[in-house]
């Protein structure tokens, strides 16, 4: 078996991986490290929590183990998609250089420049950046490139879906041609196939796993669900999540939550903030500094719940997290790989749930497709006790559209109330008229047999003796029918 010993790593660098507590190399370590220090382009492709960051990080530091930067001329360059990611391929440095003098420094937004571009201008051996915030800097003429010997891009794909290849591109052209490029990526999607073949060299290519795989020791289910009503299908989704955390009970120690949407997020994190559950959220919104204080607490288990936007799924090395809970089906298949890959890492046992509502079963049908197998559905814990609870709300629905019609026309109500007053009284006056004058109402046969058909015989029947405004006429009506009829 392939130990770090073997791998002709600077001895420093050996032994601080020791004190860390490693002696085995992964398999895309042992398969990236040896061609990186041998100088050549590595291409790996690896799923997410295989450890790919260390793949890069010690032959980085092997290699700049010699040699000192030049003022804003730094001498690799490792670009990461997101914030979190680079602060920790930032502590990996950190980590594995505490014996070996090189300096570093960290390109992220929520940042002060000022702080940035003072350690620009001392010179770095190792800048870690984002592709926007290196590029704002390079614009300011704070940053020279021109002295990048390796140049590492991690999570490409990720890079893609967030809409950075522009920048890559433009970054690769800003650096040498000469430089060496070690690039990794969780899925080998066209655009990225499409950027190694133009900016690497020959690469080795390590392949560990199959593409877009998820890890044998992570239990998977989903739970196929549907709202009482659609105005409350968010609210009972929420109580739905709750039950799941409750049913695993002990077995859950800690657990990310990822949701698609920012507002989602807060909502969520916030309704378990109120029944009682440890959480907070983390987004792209948010102040840097809240985010690395609510990473740190997740981290050093001071905060269970983590309550995330798809910020979170790649690269976050979180090593004990039990659980994964999808409150929403992600819109891309790939995704779901890297939201689960949080938990079962270092070949840890993991689990991950997800929430399936009826327009979302596409997003799931794509997601087994990738994956290339069914997931178990689970049964919905609150199938008996949803139905009782919603009840009593339920019960007064019927109540709405009955108050509708009164406010569309201000006083409709008295004045439906006054006709039902008035309405016994007007047929006790009229029959003593209409007694004076049986005979016309008898004897117009030929209007008789037409008016009935208009709309003068409901209740009555239809028969011939109504005329117009039914059996009871008055008599000054029926004298100008016969003046009619005389002419």
């Amino acid at each position: 078996m392939t130990k770090f010993s073997d791998l002709n790593l600077n001895p420093k660098v050996l032994k601080a991986i020791a004190e860390a507590g490693y002696e085995t190399p992964t398999p895309i370590q042992a398969g990236a490290i040896p061609p990186a220090l041998e100088g050549r382009d590595v291409l790996g492709i690896a799923q997410t929590g295989t450890g790919k960051t260390a793949s890069f990080t010690l032959p980085l530091i092997t290699q700049l183990a010699r040699g000192r930067a030049r003022a804003r001329m730094p001498r690799s360059l490792v670009l990461c998609p997101t914030r979190e990611l680079a602060a920790q391929v930032a502590e990996n440095f950190d980590t594995y250089a505490k014996y070996v003098k090189l300096t570093k420094a960290l390109l992220i937004g929520g940042v002060s420049f000022k702080e940035q571009d003072t350690l620009i201008d001392k010179g770095v051996d190792v800048l870690i950046a984002t592709p926007g915030r290196l590029l704002d800097h390079f614009e300011r003429g704070k940053l020279i490139l021109n002295d990048v010997k390796v140049m590492v891009v991690d999570e490409a794909d990720r890079m893609l879906d967030m809409g950075f290849i522009p920048d890559i591109e433009r970054i690769f052209n800003l650096t040498p041609f000469t430089r060496q490029t070690l690039f990794f990526s969780a899925t080998m999607a066209p655009e990225i196939e499409r950027i190694t073949n133009t900016f690497l060299s020959a690469p080795e290519r390590i392949e560990v796993a199959r593409q877009a795989t998820t890890g044998e020791n992570i239990t998977q289910c989903v739970v196929m669900f549907k709202g009482s009503r659609r105005d409350r299908e968010a609210s009972e989704k929420r109580a739905l999540l709750r039950a799941l955390i409750d049913a695993e009970g002990e077995r859950c120690t800690n657990a990310i939550i990822f949701c698609n949407r920012k507002t989602d997020v807060d909502i969520v994190a916030k309704s378990l903030v109120k029944y009682g559950y440890d959480a907070a959220p983390i987004h792209g919104d948010l102040d840097q500094s809240q985010r690395t204080r609510t990473l740190d607490g997740f981290r050093a288990g001071d905060l269970r719940f983590l309550v995330a936007s798809d910020v979170a799924a790649r690269g976050l090395d979180v090593p004990a997290v039990s659980h994964v809970f999808n409150f929403d089906v992600p819109g891309h298949a790939e995704d779901y790989v890297h939201r689960i890959g949080r938990t079962g890492r270092a070949g840890r046992d993991g689990k991950a749930m997800m929430i399936c509502v009826p327009r979302d079963e596409k997003n799931l049908e794509d997601i087994e497709r990738l994956v290339e197998k069914t997931i178990p559905r689970l049964e919905n814990p609150m199938a008996t006790s949803t139905t009782a609870a919603e009840e009593p709300a339920d019960a007064a629905a019927p109540e709405t559209p009955e108050r509708k019609p009164r406010s569309r026309t201000r006083g409709s109500s008295r004045a439906r109330a006054a006709t039902a007053e008035a309405a016994p009284e007007a047929p006790a006056a009229v029959p003593q008229e209409a007694q004076q004058t049986p005979a016309p109402i008898a004897e117009a046969s030929p209007d008789t047999a037409r008016t009935p058909r208009r709309g003068g015989g409901r209740g009555h029947g239809g028969g011939a003796a109504v005329i117009g405004m039914g059996d009871h006429l008055p008599s000054f009506i029926a004298l100008s029918f016969d003046e009619r009829r005389s002419a």
